[in-house]
């Protein structure tokens, strides 16, 4: 017999019992579903980790700093320079593979502004390439990136809180009591001022030995962009997030001007303490990496330029040891479903057995032997779990669809992630359809031996 006659043989036996044959066929479908659905799960999840990851631990980020000198090179002045962090390997982590954007950061702290005659204030300012600022999750709500230097953008909780002198100075205040003027306070700390487009005078808040402020220097800027309100953060906090973001030529020429003031003032004090070390060009370096996959690779390759490199990987690595506990709970529960739709095509093939014994008396006489007949069961076996997988695959589908539903309708937006969570990749679906076949192939080598056994002249005698 060909295997097209075996085929055909099942498929009309599977027809004829029909409620034996949807019985059996439910069964693998659940199982089938479940291993597909199980490991969707542990795909879906782990996927939601990585973005998740990405999105607030930054593990597809490395950041860069000078290496560490050691030993010799550690008093070596010529030595020690090697380990600096410079344009010229700036330009060669640029050129790596992998990466996907790359911005160099100089941080300033405690800076002044003045708009409109209020007052505001900016704990960290930035000194970075405006127009990877998007690349790194620094989402606008107002604005972008400009080529001219002196622009600035503002973190939305630098525009929350200003501070108005001329309402101060009013008499309006005095008259409320302490409770009130608290109240006043609190509130205002938390209201944004318009400042988009506007123009700012930034003071850097520099103080001599003494205690004394220089505040001559200013810097007249435009605010060419505000970045977007933290989601699912208080107005209270993100009050306290006041930082901003202007273009590496500003920062130099803050720097410069800093370094300047600080030089004049110690002059003018008589002052013989010995002369700070300039502010180097670049704090650090960050870098994004097309896929965090790819992070370990190109931290080694960074190192070898001698610099020293941070990285989340191990957290995501912690995570991944953590998630695989959870896909094998799943893919087990999947397998104890199969298990037990194997029990029962075992009963329902053998059951058919036991009727369809003349039918295999008869073939026998006819010439069948016993190998032919292990097949036809088998066989029909087979495409029982075929059957089973394919309802099982889209039972799956239908599952998937309706938590996505569920999870969609009732939890909260997420920063940084997908509105669908669960997803079926392309590689489950053979895995649950060899799961399924796999179960009914195995389920039927004990109806098939049996039947190959049976007597051929007793089966005939009996019916």
């Amino acid at each position: 017999m060909r295997l097209r006659d075996y085929l055909k043989l099942g498929w009309e036996q599977l027809r004829r019992r029909m409620v034996v044959t949807a019985l059996c066929a439910m069964g693998i479908a659940i199982g089938s579903a479940s291993i597909i659905v199980a490991l969707s799960f542990g795909e879906s999840i782990n996927h939601y980790s990585k973005t998740q990851m990405s999105f607030y631990m930054k593990s597809d980020e490395i950041t860069v700093r000078n290496g560490i000198a050691k030993g010799a090179d550690a008093k070596d002045t010529n030595a020690s320079k090697a380990y600096e962090l410079n344009k010229a390997k700036i330009d060669i982590m640029r050129s790596l593979p992998y990466v996907k954007a790359l911005a160099t950061y100089q941080t300033f702290n405690q800076f002044e502004f003045e708009v409109d005659n209020k007052r505001g204030q900016l704990y960290n300012v930035y000194a970075t390439e405006l127009d990877t600022l998007e690349a790194f999750g620094s989402e606008l709500h107002q604005g972008g990136a400009s080529d001219m230097d002196n622009t600035i953008i503002l973190s939305y909780g630098a525009t929350m809180g200003l501070f108005d002198e001329q309402l101060s100075r009013s008499g309006s205040q005095e008259e409320q009591s302490e409770s009130e003027q608290l109240d006043n306070y609190l509130n205002q700390r938390i209201i944004a001022y318009p400042v988009y487009q506007k123009q700012i005078i930034l003071k850097p808040q520099i103080f001599m030995p003494n205690g004394q402020q220089i505040s001559s220097i200013q810097f007249p800027l435009r605010v060419v962009g505000i970045l977007k309100k933290p989601e699912g953060v208080s107005d209270d906090m993100v009050s306290n997030m006041k930082t901003a973001f202007i273009s590496p030529a500003l920062g130099k020429k803050i720097r410069d001007a800093m370094a300047e003031a600080n030089s004049n003032a110690s002059s003018k004090s008589g002052s013989s303490t010995k002369a700070a070390q300039p502010e180097p060009e670049y704090n650090e370096v960050k870098i994004k990496v097309d896929e965090s996959s790819h992070v370990r690779e190109l931290d080694e390759w960074i190192k070898k330029l001698k610099l020293s490199t941070e990285t989340n990987l191990f957290r995501e690595e912690r995570m991944q040891g953590e998630l695989v506990i959870l896909r094998l709970v799943f893919g087990g529960v999947g397998l104890f479903i199969l298990f037990v739709a194997s029990i029962s095509i075992i009963v329902a093939m053998t059951m058919s057995t036991y009727q369809r014994r003349r039918q295999i008396g008869i073939m026998k006489v006819l010439g069948a032997n016993l190998k032919q007949i292990r097949h036809m069961f088998m066989v029909e076996s087979a495409l029982l779990g075929v059957l089973g997988g394919g309802c099982g695959i889209l039972l799956s589908y239908w599952v998937i669809w309706g938590i996505n539903i569920v999870v969609m309708k009732f939890s909260p937006p997420r920063p940084g992630a997908e509105q669908e969570i669960l997803f079926i990749s392309p590689w489950i679906l053979p895995v649950g359809l060899f799961f399924a076949v796999l179960t009914g192939v195995l389920s039927g080598i004990y109806p098939a031996i049996k039947a190959s056994r049976t007597d051929a002249l007793t089966a005939i005698k009996r019916d």
